[in-house]
Protein backbone atom coordinates (compact mmCIF):
# COMPACT_ATOMS: atom_id res chain seq x y z
CA UNK A 1 0.00 0.00 0.00
CA UNK A 2 1.26 3.95 -0.48
CA UNK A 3 1.78 6.11 2.28
CA UNK A 4 0.98 5.80 5.89
CA UNK A 5 -2.29 5.46 8.01
CA UNK A 6 -4.00 3.88 10.80
CA UNK A 7 -7.53 3.66 9.61
CA UNK A 8 -8.99 0.07 9.28
CA UNK A 9 -10.21 -1.44 5.62
CA UNK A 10 -13.97 -1.63 5.54
CA UNK A 11 -15.45 -3.92 2.67
CA UNK A 12 -18.24 -2.63 0.38
CA UNK A 13 -19.44 -5.64 -2.36
CA UNK A 14 -16.83 -6.84 -3.64
CA UNK A 15 -14.25 -3.58 -2.94
CA UNK A 16 -11.76 -3.10 0.28
CA UNK A 17 -11.32 0.80 0.87
CA UNK A 18 -8.96 2.43 2.99
CA UNK A 19 -7.75 5.85 3.70
CA UNK A 20 -3.87 6.63 3.67
CA UNK A 21 -1.51 9.92 3.47
CA UNK A 22 1.68 10.69 2.01
CA UNK A 23 3.35 12.54 4.52
CA UNK A 24 5.96 14.03 2.07
CA UNK A 25 4.08 15.16 -0.41
CA UNK A 26 1.54 16.22 2.34
CA UNK A 27 -1.68 14.27 0.26
CA UNK A 28 -4.25 12.57 1.76
CA UNK A 29 -5.65 10.05 -0.31
CA UNK A 30 -8.71 6.87 -0.40
CA UNK A 31 -7.94 3.62 -1.90
CA UNK A 32 -10.37 1.04 -2.98
CA UNK A 33 -8.79 -2.61 -4.16
CA UNK A 34 -10.52 -5.59 -5.74
CA UNK A 35 -11.64 -8.10 -2.78
CA UNK A 36 -10.50 -11.22 -5.04
CA UNK A 37 -7.45 -10.16 -6.20
CA UNK A 38 -6.34 -7.60 -3.96
CA UNK A 39 -5.61 -5.31 -7.22
CA UNK A 40 -5.70 -1.67 -7.02
CA UNK A 41 -9.13 -0.33 -8.64
CA UNK A 42 -8.89 3.56 -7.80
CA UNK A 43 -7.01 5.69 -5.68
CA UNK A 44 -8.59 9.32 -5.10
CA UNK A 45 -7.08 12.10 -3.70
CA UNK A 46 -8.92 14.45 -1.67
CA UNK A 47 -6.30 16.80 -0.28
CA UNK A 48 -2.92 18.15 -0.85
CA UNK A 49 -1.12 20.11 1.93
CA UNK A 50 -2.20 21.76 5.33
CA UNK A 51 -0.90 18.96 7.59
CA UNK A 52 -0.42 19.47 11.18
CA UNK A 53 3.18 19.81 11.96
CA UNK A 54 2.67 18.51 15.02
CA UNK A 55 0.79 15.00 15.89
CA UNK A 56 1.55 12.13 18.37
CA UNK A 57 3.97 9.93 16.78
CA UNK A 58 1.89 6.58 16.84
CA UNK A 59 -0.90 8.62 15.18
CA UNK A 60 -1.21 9.16 11.54
CA UNK A 61 -2.87 11.77 9.22
CA UNK A 62 -5.07 9.11 8.32
CA UNK A 63 -6.21 7.28 11.06
CA UNK A 64 -10.49 7.86 10.91
CA UNK A 65 -11.84 4.94 9.21
CA UNK A 66 -14.43 5.78 6.38
CA UNK A 67 -17.51 4.87 6.09
CA UNK A 68 -20.25 3.87 3.41
CA UNK A 69 -24.04 3.71 3.04
CA UNK A 70 -23.59 1.46 0.05
CA UNK A 71 -22.98 3.81 -2.86
CA UNK A 72 -21.20 6.18 -1.33
CA UNK A 73 -18.00 6.12 0.90
CA UNK A 74 -16.95 8.58 3.44
CA UNK A 75 -13.72 10.05 4.71
CA UNK A 76 -13.01 12.33 7.19
CA UNK A 77 -9.27 14.30 7.43
CA UNK A 78 -8.24 16.82 9.47
CA UNK A 79 -5.97 19.33 7.53
CA UNK A 80 -5.81 22.95 7.31
CA UNK A 81 -7.24 23.60 10.81
CA UNK A 82 -10.19 22.02 10.09
CA UNK A 83 -12.24 18.77 10.06
CA UNK A 84 -12.95 17.89 6.33
CA UNK A 85 -15.53 15.60 4.80
CA UNK A 86 -15.58 13.92 1.27
CA UNK A 87 -18.23 11.74 -0.63
CA UNK A 88 -17.02 9.62 -3.62
CA UNK A 89 -18.51 6.91 -5.35
CA UNK A 90 -17.56 3.66 -4.81
CA UNK A 91 -15.76 4.04 -8.58
CA UNK A 92 -13.63 6.85 -6.84
CA UNK A 93 -15.67 10.02 -8.24
CA UNK A 94 -15.62 12.78 -5.66
CA UNK A 95 -19.53 13.77 -4.70
CA UNK A 96 -18.68 16.22 -2.61
CA UNK A 97 -16.05 17.91 -0.37
CA UNK A 98 -17.12 20.18 2.70
CA UNK A 99 -15.59 21.62 5.92
CA UNK A 100 -17.43 20.56 9.12
CA UNK A 101 -15.68 22.70 11.15
CA UNK A 102 -12.18 23.63 12.92
CA UNK A 103 -9.86 21.26 14.63
CA UNK A 104 -7.14 23.28 16.62
CA UNK A 105 -6.16 22.27 19.33
CA UNK A 106 -3.02 24.08 21.47
CA UNK A 107 -2.49 22.23 24.64
CA UNK A 108 -2.34 18.49 22.80
CA UNK A 109 -1.72 18.43 19.47
CA UNK A 110 -1.61 14.72 19.01
CA UNK A 111 -3.20 14.82 15.79
CA UNK A 112 -7.12 14.22 14.65
CA UNK A 113 -8.68 10.46 14.87
CA UNK A 114 -12.57 10.20 15.46
CA UNK A 115 -14.10 8.33 12.73
CA UNK A 116 -17.39 8.94 10.57
CA UNK A 117 -20.72 7.76 11.63
CA UNK A 118 -23.77 7.24 9.24
CA UNK A 119 -27.05 7.49 10.32
CA UNK A 120 -30.32 7.34 8.51
CA UNK A 121 -29.24 10.00 5.84
CA UNK A 122 -26.54 11.48 7.34
CA UNK A 123 -23.13 11.67 8.06
CA UNK A 124 -22.17 12.66 11.52
CA UNK A 125 -18.61 13.64 12.40
CA UNK A 126 -16.81 15.11 16.13
CA UNK A 127 -13.88 17.83 16.94
CA UNK A 128 -13.40 17.61 20.19
CA UNK A 129 -10.82 20.59 21.56
CA UNK A 130 -10.40 23.85 23.65
CA UNK A 131 -12.79 26.68 23.12
CA UNK A 132 -14.81 25.87 20.05
CA UNK A 133 -15.68 21.61 19.74
CA UNK A 134 -18.83 20.55 18.13
CA UNK A 135 -20.50 17.65 16.92
CA UNK A 136 -21.65 17.74 13.22
CA UNK A 137 -24.53 16.21 11.20
CA UNK A 138 -23.73 16.57 7.15
CA UNK A 139 -26.29 15.38 4.69
CA UNK A 140 -24.76 12.62 2.81
CA UNK A 141 -26.13 13.31 -0.44
CA UNK A 142 -25.55 16.98 -0.53
CA UNK A 143 -22.61 17.57 2.49
CA UNK A 144 -24.95 20.32 3.92
CA UNK A 145 -25.22 20.80 7.81
CA UNK A 146 -28.14 19.44 9.00
CA UNK A 147 -27.05 19.97 12.53
CA UNK A 148 -24.25 20.97 15.02
CA UNK A 149 -23.90 20.95 18.53
CA UNK A 150 -21.22 22.79 20.79
CA UNK A 151 -19.30 19.90 22.91
CA UNK A 152 -16.97 20.68 26.04
CA UNK A 153 -14.15 22.36 25.01
CA UNK A 154 -11.30 20.28 25.97
CA UNK A 155 -9.29 17.81 23.61
CA UNK A 156 -10.12 14.13 23.25
CA UNK A 157 -10.24 11.48 20.09
CA UNK A 158 -12.90 9.26 20.40
CA UNK A 159 -15.26 8.28 17.60
CA UNK A 160 -19.18 8.86 17.87
CA UNK A 161 -21.86 5.87 17.40
CA UNK A 162 -25.17 5.38 17.15
CA UNK A 163 -26.59 2.43 19.69
CA UNK A 164 -29.96 0.91 19.95
CA UNK A 165 -30.45 1.18 23.47
CA UNK A 166 -33.23 1.11 26.43
CA UNK A 167 -35.91 1.43 23.48
CA UNK A 168 -34.22 4.39 21.29
CA UNK A 169 -31.22 5.43 19.09
CA UNK A 170 -28.19 7.42 21.14
CA UNK A 171 -25.68 8.69 19.70
CA UNK A 172 -23.11 7.94 22.70
CA UNK A 173 -19.28 9.54 22.96
CA UNK A 174 -17.03 9.92 25.06
CA UNK A 175 -13.87 11.67 26.85
CA UNK A 176 -13.94 15.67 28.04
CA UNK A 177 -14.83 14.41 31.22
CA UNK A 178 -17.89 13.36 30.41
CA UNK A 179 -20.14 10.06 29.48
CA UNK A 180 -23.20 11.84 27.09
CA UNK A 181 -25.78 10.76 25.11
CA UNK A 182 -27.80 12.40 22.26
CA UNK A 183 -30.44 12.09 19.77
CA UNK A 184 -28.63 11.63 16.29
CA UNK A 185 -31.62 13.14 14.42
CA UNK A 186 -31.38 16.39 16.19
CA UNK A 187 -28.19 16.73 18.08
CA UNK A 188 -29.88 17.49 21.00
CA UNK A 189 -28.39 16.11 24.59
CA UNK A 190 -30.73 12.95 26.19
CA UNK A 191 -28.35 12.66 29.37
CA UNK A 192 -24.55 13.07 30.58
CA UNK A 193 -22.67 11.80 33.51
CA UNK A 194 -19.19 13.26 34.50
CA UNK A 195 -16.79 11.14 34.39
CA UNK A 196 -14.34 8.46 33.22
CA UNK A 197 -11.70 11.43 31.70
CA UNK A 198 -10.31 14.18 29.52
CA UNK A 199 -9.27 12.24 26.71
CA UNK A 200 -10.46 9.27 25.40
CA UNK A 201 -10.03 7.13 21.89
CA UNK A 202 -12.08 3.90 22.13
CA UNK A 203 -15.91 3.96 20.58
CA UNK A 204 -18.40 3.15 23.41
CA UNK A 205 -20.15 -0.07 23.43
CA UNK A 206 -23.67 -0.88 24.46
CA UNK A 207 -26.09 -4.02 26.15
CA UNK A 208 -29.57 -4.09 26.79
CA UNK A 209 -30.36 -0.88 29.16
CA UNK A 210 -26.22 -0.10 29.55
CA UNK A 211 -23.73 1.67 27.95
CA UNK A 212 -20.00 1.11 28.58
CA UNK A 213 -16.86 3.59 28.66
CA UNK A 214 -13.19 3.35 28.82
CA UNK A 215 -9.78 5.68 29.26
CA UNK A 216 -8.07 7.45 29.62
CA UNK A 217 -5.76 10.09 29.71
CA UNK A 218 -5.12 11.50 32.93
CA UNK A 219 -7.74 9.52 35.07
CA UNK A 220 -8.29 5.88 34.43
CA UNK A 221 -11.69 3.84 34.79
CA UNK A 222 -14.20 1.77 33.12
CA UNK A 223 -17.67 2.49 33.74
CA UNK A 224 -21.04 0.49 33.58
CA UNK A 225 -23.92 3.20 33.37
CA UNK A 226 -27.79 2.97 32.97
CA UNK A 227 -28.92 4.31 29.56
CA UNK A 228 -32.62 5.68 30.39
CA UNK A 229 -31.79 9.10 31.11
CA UNK A 230 -30.97 8.38 34.88
CA UNK A 231 -27.06 8.54 33.65
CA UNK A 232 -27.20 6.09 36.81
CA UNK A 233 -23.15 4.44 36.99
CA UNK A 234 -24.25 1.01 37.96
CA UNK A 235 -20.33 -0.11 38.35
CA UNK A 236 -17.09 1.47 37.80
CA UNK A 237 -12.84 0.14 38.08
CA UNK A 238 -9.65 1.38 37.26
CA UNK A 239 -8.65 -0.27 34.33
CA UNK A 240 -7.97 1.34 31.08
CA UNK A 241 -8.84 1.18 27.87
CA UNK A 242 -7.19 4.20 26.32
CA UNK A 243 -6.75 3.67 22.94
CA UNK A 244 -9.02 0.64 22.13
CA UNK A 245 -12.63 -0.31 22.58
CA UNK A 246 -14.13 -3.18 24.04
CA UNK A 247 -16.69 -5.69 23.15
CA UNK A 248 -19.88 -6.53 24.48
CA UNK A 249 -21.02 -10.21 23.63
CA UNK A 250 -23.89 -12.86 26.04
CA UNK A 251 -23.35 -10.49 29.00
CA UNK A 252 -20.23 -10.12 29.19
CA UNK A 253 -18.01 -7.10 28.53
CA UNK A 254 -14.51 -7.46 27.23
CA UNK A 255 -11.30 -5.47 26.87
CA UNK A 256 -7.44 -5.32 26.02
CA UNK A 257 -5.83 -2.71 27.94
CA UNK A 258 -3.15 -0.72 26.69
CA UNK A 259 -0.66 -2.79 28.53
CA UNK A 260 -1.85 -6.04 27.01
CA UNK A 261 -4.04 -7.67 29.46
CA UNK A 262 -7.30 -9.02 28.74
CA UNK A 263 -10.40 -8.34 31.15
CA UNK A 264 -14.03 -10.44 31.24
CA UNK A 265 -15.91 -8.37 33.45
CA UNK A 266 -20.25 -9.54 34.15
CA UNK A 267 -21.85 -6.50 31.91
CA UNK A 268 -24.74 -5.71 34.57
CA UNK A 269 -22.42 -5.74 37.47
CA UNK A 270 -18.52 -5.29 36.32
CA UNK A 271 -17.76 -8.47 38.30
CA UNK A 272 -14.27 -9.53 37.26
CA UNK A 273 -14.70 -13.10 36.16
CA UNK A 274 -11.03 -13.43 34.52
CA UNK A 275 -8.14 -12.01 32.95
CA UNK A 276 -4.91 -12.83 31.17
CA UNK A 277 -1.83 -11.45 30.00
CA UNK A 278 -1.69 -11.09 26.19
CA UNK A 279 1.90 -8.87 25.85
CA UNK A 280 2.78 -5.90 24.51
CA UNK A 281 1.27 -2.46 23.88
CA UNK A 282 -2.12 -2.28 22.27
CA UNK A 283 -3.93 0.02 20.38
CA UNK A 284 -6.36 -1.88 17.85
CA UNK A 285 -9.87 -3.10 19.05
CA UNK A 286 -10.48 -6.83 19.68
CA UNK A 287 -13.15 -8.02 17.11
CA UNK A 288 -15.49 -11.35 18.20
CA UNK A 289 -15.83 -13.75 15.02
CA UNK A 290 -16.11 -17.50 14.67
CA UNK A 291 -16.74 -17.77 17.72
CA UNK A 292 -13.59 -16.42 18.89
CA UNK A 293 -12.14 -12.72 19.84
CA UNK A 294 -9.56 -11.18 18.04
CA UNK A 295 -6.89 -8.39 18.79
CA UNK A 296 -3.09 -7.68 17.96
CA UNK A 297 -0.48 -5.72 19.66
CA UNK A 298 1.42 -2.71 18.00
CA UNK A 299 4.46 -5.31 17.47
CA UNK A 300 1.85 -7.31 14.84
CA UNK A 301 1.16 -9.62 16.85
CA UNK A 302 -2.67 -11.19 17.32
CA UNK A 303 -3.78 -13.22 19.79
CA UNK A 304 -7.03 -15.32 19.43
CA UNK A 305 -8.83 -15.84 22.67
CA UNK A 306 -12.10 -17.46 23.25
CA UNK A 307 -14.93 -15.53 25.38
CA UNK A 308 -16.96 -17.08 27.88
CA UNK A 309 -17.08 -16.31 32.00
CA UNK A 310 -15.39 -19.55 33.22
CA UNK A 311 -11.21 -19.00 32.31
CA UNK A 312 -9.22 -16.89 29.91
CA UNK A 313 -8.51 -18.82 27.25
CA UNK A 314 -5.67 -18.50 24.64
CA UNK A 315 -6.47 -20.15 21.34
CA UNK A 316 -3.85 -19.27 19.16
CA UNK A 317 -1.03 -16.60 18.58
CA UNK A 318 1.01 -15.11 14.79
CA UNK A 319 3.20 -13.14 13.94
CA UNK A 320 2.19 -10.25 10.40
CA UNK A 321 4.93 -7.91 9.86
CA UNK A 322 6.45 -5.82 12.55
CA UNK A 323 3.46 -3.45 13.92
CA UNK A 324 -0.37 -3.17 13.54
CA UNK A 325 -2.72 0.11 14.47
CA UNK A 326 -5.52 -0.94 12.75
CA UNK A 327 -8.21 -3.11 13.44
CA UNK A 328 -8.68 -5.95 11.03
CA UNK A 329 -12.11 -5.98 8.77
CA UNK A 330 -13.77 -9.44 9.02
CA UNK A 331 -16.27 -10.41 6.34
CA UNK A 332 -18.03 -13.76 5.40
CA UNK A 333 -15.11 -16.29 5.73
CA UNK A 334 -12.38 -13.34 4.77
CA UNK A 335 -9.84 -11.47 7.60
CA UNK A 336 -8.62 -8.01 5.66
CA UNK A 337 -5.53 -6.75 7.35
CA UNK A 338 -2.99 -3.83 7.01
CA UNK A 339 -0.04 -4.53 8.89
CA UNK A 340 3.32 -3.11 8.53
CA UNK A 341 6.74 -4.75 8.01
CA UNK A 342 10.59 -2.78 8.14
CA UNK A 343 13.57 -3.63 6.68
CA UNK A 344 17.26 -2.16 5.62
CA UNK A 345 15.56 1.19 7.70
CA UNK A 346 12.43 1.06 5.10
CA UNK A 347 8.90 1.01 5.67
CA UNK A 348 6.06 -1.06 3.86
CA UNK A 349 2.49 -0.84 4.76
CA UNK A 350 0.89 -4.09 3.21
CA UNK A 351 -3.28 -5.11 3.10
CA UNK A 352 -3.63 -9.10 3.26
CA UNK A 353 -6.63 -10.89 2.57
CA UNK A 354 -6.64 -14.19 4.47
CA UNK A 355 -9.23 -16.75 3.68
CA UNK A 356 -11.04 -19.91 5.44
Amino acid sequence: MPGRGSSSPIVVGQRVILSTADEKLQVQSVVCYDRKTGKQLWKTDVNKGGFNPRIHTKNTHATPTVASNGTHVFAVFNNHGNVQVTALTLDGEKAWQEVAGPFQPKQYQFGYAPSPVLYKSTVIVVSDYENNGYLAALDQKTGKQVWQTARPGTVSYSSPIVGRVAGKDQLLLSGCYQVISYDPNTGKQLWSMRGVANATCGTMVWSDDMVFASGGYPQRATVGIKADGSGKVVWQNTQKAYEQSMLVHNGHLYTVTDRGIAFCWDAKTGTEKWKGRLGGKVSSSPTLTGGNIYVSNERGTTFVFRPGPQKFELVTKFQLGDEAMATPAFCGNQVFVRAVSRANGSRQETLYCFAK
